[in-house]
Parts: C-alpha cells; sequence; structure tokens
C-alpha cells in the first residue's frame, strides 16, 4: 500500500524541522565549550599514547573549564610551554588553545560568565564518575 499524501507532507515537514535545528549557527558559549572539550580530550590522548618524546610527559595539565576565570591564564601558560615544538601533535594542540584563548578574549567576551577564579580546581579537577557503558 503507498504512503498517504498527507504521511508523506508529515514525512517532509518532519525531516525539514530536524535539518534547520541542525543548521543553527553555533553560539559563542557553545563553540567556546565544544572546543575546550576537544582540547582536553585530545590532551588525554597525547598523554595516553605511546610517544617517543618524553617532553609530552612534562607538558602542563590541560584541564579546561570555561566557567573558570583561571581558564585564560592555564591556556595562556600551555601554548607558551617552550618544549616539544617537534611532536606535531603537541603543535597541533598548542593551535587549538591559542584559538580558543583568542575567542574567548576577543569574540566572546561579553558573552562568558565566569563563574569561579579556583586556579587550583584546574590543577586537580574533581571529574563526575565514568558511566559504565
Amino acid at each position: 500500500k503507498l504512503p498517504t499524501m498527507k504521511t508523506l507532507l508529515s514525512l517532509i515537514a518532519l525531516l525539514s524541522a530536524a535539518l534547520f535545528a541542525n543548521a543553527a549557527p553555533p553560539t559563542c558559549y557553545s563553540r567556546v565549550l565544544s572546543l575546550s572539550k576537544e582540547i582536553t580530550e585530545s590532551f588525554k590522548e597525547l598523554q595516553t599514547s605511546k610517544t617517543e618524546d618524553s617532553c609530552v610527559e612534562t607538558l602542563p595539565r590541560l584541564y579546561l573549564d570555561i566557567h573558570n576565570y583561571c581558564v585564560l591564564a592555564k591556556l595562556r601558560d600551555f601554548v607558551a610551554y617552550p618544549r616539544c615544538e617537534r611532536v606535531l601533535e603537541v603543535s597541533e594542540l598548542k593551535e587549538k588553545a591559542r584559538s580558543l584563548y583568542t575567542i574567548m578574549i576577543s569574540y566572546c567576551r561579553r558573552d562568558l560568565v565566569f563563574l569561579t577564579d579556583d586556579c587550583s580546581a584546574l590543577e586537580n579537577p574533581v571529574l563526575p564518575p565514568i558511566e559504565p557503558s
């Protein structure tokens, strides 16, 4: 049996709504949030990878919380860290951190709200428990 015209129109409307919802441009906040998560994950992967370069072990810890004012200093310190320039993954990570810093202090300066300035929380974060998969 062929679908009715009403069913087809309903399906088209549903798909159009889904496409429209996904087409909305990201806000400054959502961009900063997603980039900070991406950087934190990349750092974790770099720390656990089997790299032959020992400088990776000496990198400053990079846990980012965009609601903590100290994150700006953390990003500056990481980008300015003088070692590991020859490790491609570190250079790429520094470039992402530089981009995040620029976005936070330039484009999104008025859109962000810092809830704390607890710098030690970025050094020893209390991470949520890992949910079983």
